[in-house]
């Protein structure tokens, strides 16, 4: 089978393109904007007419595309994640190839959720931010191209490579941090959010399993179950064999980025005559604060379970910011 994966160099790439490398049945080939890939080409700035020359020639079987990007402005977002993608459509169309495409989407298109609730993909999505915006125009162009297409909607990815910005990326910084000088008490604030935290290696064996499928529409890919950040802190405390405690810093209300629509990882920053401020981070997702996933899909229509505990997730997170003591 060939397979043509589509930003293999981005967290969940990495990880899509050793799973795929690992089946002997697949032929793949890479393509992206960086000097490593097999094949470089922007999406963002490609023309539709320049890649359906090359899916004609490279005649792929599958086309994954994990290529996006979280921060920046609503221009950026929406060239590297809905132009992108407007891209990729348009050239599938036009090709002969015939490719089936499996598009990686993310659950910050559903927006906030209900606490306590499992979200469907039938809920009706209500991104709460330019990032969600950016990826659910970009599942709709993909469900209304005529193509055969699934979307795996993408809960909290998080395991080795995850990226220092994330925050449980910043959370093991910050505990790396505090070890390395020698502190007994960690700060923290915004722990009581809660997300689904599935990990990058199950996210790549998802992406294979819906390349092998005829399942179509929208897929969850979580575990189903939703944790806070606050256990995920105490969970990376005992991994990393932190002997200190866990200060949780109260958020005031009408601190920018502070409330219970948003979490912070704060650690000890600079001081004023009203004490520590911590530097303001807001969970990305714009999601509120709960999420989590229904994947009776997933597992009915992909034979697909999570099979990483969150623990082992974190242990990797931590050997890779133990590094770096």
């Amino acid at each position: 089978m060939r397979v043509l994966l589509i930003g293999a160099n981005g967290y969940l790439g990495r990880y899509v393109a050793d799973r795929l490398l690992a089946d002997p049945a697949v032929q793949l080939t890479a393509l992206g904007r960086g000097d490593d890939a097999d094949v470089r080409f922007d999406l963002a700035s490609g023309s539709p007419g320049a890649l359906t020359r090359f899916l004609d020639a490279v005649h792929p079987g599958v086309v994954i595309n994990c290529a996006g990007t979280t921060r920046g402005g609503a221009r950026d977002l929406t060239r590297h994640n809905t132009v992108a993608v407007a891209t990729v459509c348009e050239s599938l169309r036009r090709s002969s190839c015939g490719a089936r495409l499996v598009h990686l989407g993310c659950a910050s298109e559903y927006g906030p959720s209900q606490p306590g609730s499992s979200t469907a993909e039938d809920a009706v999505p209500r991104p709460g931010g330019p990032y969600g915006v950016s990826k659910l125009a970009a599942t709709e162009l993909v469900l209304g191209s005529g193509l055969d297409a699934v979307v795996l909607r993408v809960f909290s990815p998080v395991g080795p490579g995850t990226p220092a910005g994330s925050p449980l990326g910043r959370l093991a910084e910050a505990m790396r941090r505090a070890m390395q000088s020698g502190d007994t008490e960690l700060k923290l604030g915004g722990l009581g959010v809660q997300r689904d935290f599935v990990d990058v290696r199950d996210v790549a064996r998802a992406v294979h399993a819906a390349s092998l499928s005829a399942a179509q529409g929208v897929v969850n890919i979580g575990t189903g179950h939703a944790v806070r950040l606050r256990e995920a802190a105490a969970l990376l405390a005992r991994v990393a064999g932190f002997g200190g405690s866990l200060h949780e810093l109260d958020t005031p209300p009408g601190y920018p980025g502070g409330g219970p629509a948003a979490a912070r990882l704060a650690i000890p920053g600079p001081t004023s005559e009203h004490g520590t401020i911590p530097p303001a981070y807001p969970y990305p997702d714009g999601c509120g604060s709960w999420q989590q996933a229904d994947v009776r899909t997933a597992r009915d229509r992909l034979g697909w379970r999570p099979r990483i505990g969150l623990e082992e997730s974190l242990a990797d997170i931590w050997m890779e910011a133990a590094c770096r003591i």
